[in-house]
């Protein structure tokens, strides 16, 4: 028995600098992947920023046909800051909803590893 406990004391400082280092790389290998998308996502932005300039143009030229250019503009002012609000609200629960991003795999191996050993200890 005190051969087992002299092991276990020897293994569990390794077993937790491996499930530490285990995390350390599922954080860096999911930053990657949202540094990665969020840049390409912010590029894509900007293409429909000016895709989208564009087309609010044709929309106040084509309504400045019946009506005069101001009130073109004015409408299709307040219909995008009513979209926006919009987004806004629902954006904002989203973010209520969204889970904090933790290393699931290292915690879990590590649940799996304490109840190991909490297993072979009471044999």
């Amino acid at each position: 028995m005190g051969e087992l406990v002299k092991q276990a004391s020897q293994q569990i400082p390794e077993l937790v600098r491996a499930e530490m280092r285990l995390a350390v790389a599922e954080m860096k290998e999911k930053g990657r992947h949202a540094g990665r998308g969020a840049g390409l996502f912010g590029g894509a932005g900007l293409v429909a920023l000016y895709g989208v300039g564009a087309l609010l143009a044709a929309v106040i030229a084509a309504l400045a046909l019946v009506l005069p250019v101001w009130a073109s503009a004015l409408i299709v002012g307040a219909v995008l800051l009513a979209a926006a609000a919009a987004l806004a609200l629902v954006g904002r629960s989203q973010v209520g909803q969204a889970e904090p991003p933790l290393p699931e795999q290292a915690i879990e191996s590590t649940r799996q590893d304490i109840n190991e050993i909490k297993t072979r200890a009471h044999r």
